[in-house]
């Protein structure tokens, strides 16, 4: 039953997040770039990932012990809620005094200070909305959880197409206008996302408990270790360009980077919704003592198509692509775009490893990989950022997400034990193969327009992956579903 849970649920969660994300992403925060400029949307970019940084402060990993603990424990939703909750407001006056702290010791002044509060803030609503849909996932509500993961976006994009399209105003979209969207779409969104879990639980009322709040803290901490190294070495290299460039020069070159990592993200955000239905599921798999492989075959298989996939066609088509979207700065970025865009096959692949290591709790192991990926990324970044300034930070990324992949590669299939042959190496690499040339060809003879010729060469991919049996609509049907019965 899990294994047909999983099937259709991931459909279910990509079919909300393809119909709304996209849009957001290509739509409403590259026409507030394009309106506002690459230095000041640089300097939000910057400004933004800085505070994220410290976001753990937010959680201390509890996010993640919760959907695992609950997963694992139903009957303890009542008694962490009424206590977590507490600790979350607790965790995010620490959080603010942090980050304004340092914010100051590394010459933050005047309007940069504003921006950062109410970034601050949004950051605080989002970390709690997450929490409230970790309970929500762990009781294995996929459907609701899908929902609520594309409310926030949808509401963001009813108020930004408003300042941005609707002549509401008499002056041009101003940077701050876009954060005071998020933040009435973030309030909106744990509003519907508490309503439910409050609900659910039949909370009596929020408790004040040290012991547990320790118990939480100590058990969490693993999680928060880590949390805190993926961030920083996802996250730094617009923090480094604009701290480390001459004043104007590192805006606009974290401008710059966030035009191709906008697309880099906006793919990631499908290998995460992996991520969210496989962790409560492997828990209660590994706890349960199930078989793990065929889930693991079949999330590695679905992400191998998409990845390279999206690799392959955008990098074949990244002129005409980042022409379509910017206004300015088209060289430049296409120069980053070719050097970011590979990085979503190593990150596909730490959404299953990782996420499996995660479940097992092999925090430790998972805490060096991402040591050893924080060490690599900052590193690279010194070295290469004052001579190849954007550049250099998308080297530093792709060499950061390649070595911690194959680390968490690695450690997954020795400590879980889980035989190579369990993966379709050969049909990954009849796919690959099939894939690149006609990618290259469809350049030449496919003479519509690049959203087209996109469509086309997705259609072709998925075709391949088909022809391959990296997708396998029987296969589903045969070893899932009946399976699936056997276990009801």
């Amino acid at each position: 039953m899990k294994q047909k849970d999983f099937v259709f649920n991931i459909c279910f969660l990509i079919f909300l997040n393809l119909l709304i994300k996209p849009f957001w992403i290509l739509g409403i925060d590259v026409g507030v770039q394009n309106q506002v400029g690459a230095e000041s949307y640089g300097l939000y970019f910057a400004i933004f990932n800085f505070s994220y940084m410290f976001s753990i402060l937010l959680d201390m990993g509890t996010t993640n012990f919760n959907n695992r603990n609950i997963a694992q424990n139903n009957q303890l939703l009542d008694k962490h809620l009424s206590s977590i909750i507490i600790l979350r407001f607790l965790l995010a006056v620490v959080y603010m005094i942090v980050v304004f702290a340092v914010a100051l010791i590394i010459g933050y002044r005047g309007g940069m200070l504003r921006l950062l509060f109410w970034i601050s803030i949004n950051h605080f609503l989002n970390a709690f909305l997450l929490y409230l849909r970790s309970n929500i996932s762990a009781l294995l509500m996929f459907k609701t959880d899908s929902v609520l993961s594309v409310l926030d976006r949808l509401i963001m994009i009813i108020l930004c197409s408003v300042l941005l399209w609707g002549n509401v105003t008499s002056v041009p979209m101003r940077i701050e206008w876009f954060v005071y969207s998020q933040t009435i779409a973030y309030c909106v969104s744990v509003l519907v996302a508490l309503s439910i879990v409050l609900y659910k639980s039949r909370l009596s009322g929020l408790h004040w408990n040290r012991p547990f709040f320790l118990m939480v803290l100590k058990r969490s901490l693993p999680f928060a270790t880590l949390a805190l190294l993926i961030v920083c070495y996802n996250r730094i290299d617009s923090v480094m360009l604009e701290r480390i460039l001459p004043s104007g020069v590192g805006t606009t070159q974290a401008g710059i980077y966030a035009m191709a990592f906008r697309l880099l993200d906006a793919l990631v955000m499908i290998a995460y919704l992996f991520s969210v239905i496989l962790l409560p599921l492997f828990s209660k798999m590994l706890k349960e003592k199930e078989d793990i492989q065929p889930i693991v075959r079949t999330a590695f298989s679905l992400l191998y198509v998409f990845a390279v996939s999206a690799t392959v066609i955008l990098l074949c088509y990244k002129t005409p692509v980042i022409s379509l979207l910017y206004d300015n700065h088209i060289t430049a970025s296409i120069r980053v775009f070719s050097l970011l865009i590979p990085c979503i096959i190593p990150i596909s692949f730490t959404y299953v490893f990782g996420t499996l290591l995660t479940a097992n709790g092999s925090m430790k192991k998972l805490n060096i990989t991402a040591l050893v990926g924080i060490l690599v990324n900052v590193l690279i970044n010194i070295i290469l950022i004052p001579r190849m300034q954007a550049r250099g930070a998308a080297i530093a990324s792709l060499s950061t997400q390649s070595v911690v992949s194959l680390l968490q590669f690695i450690i997954a299939l020795k400590e879980l034990r889980v035989p190579l042959r369990t993966l379709p190496w050969l049909s990954c690499l009849v796919f690959t193969m099939l894939l690149i040339p006609t990618a290259v060809i469809s350049t030449r003879i496919l003479h519509c327009h690049v959203v087209y010729a996109l469509l086309i060469m997705g259609g072709v991919a998925l075709v391949y992956g088909f022809a391959t049996r990296l997708l396998r609509l029987s296969g589903i049907k045969k070893d899932v579903i009946f399976k699936g019965k056997s276990q009801n």
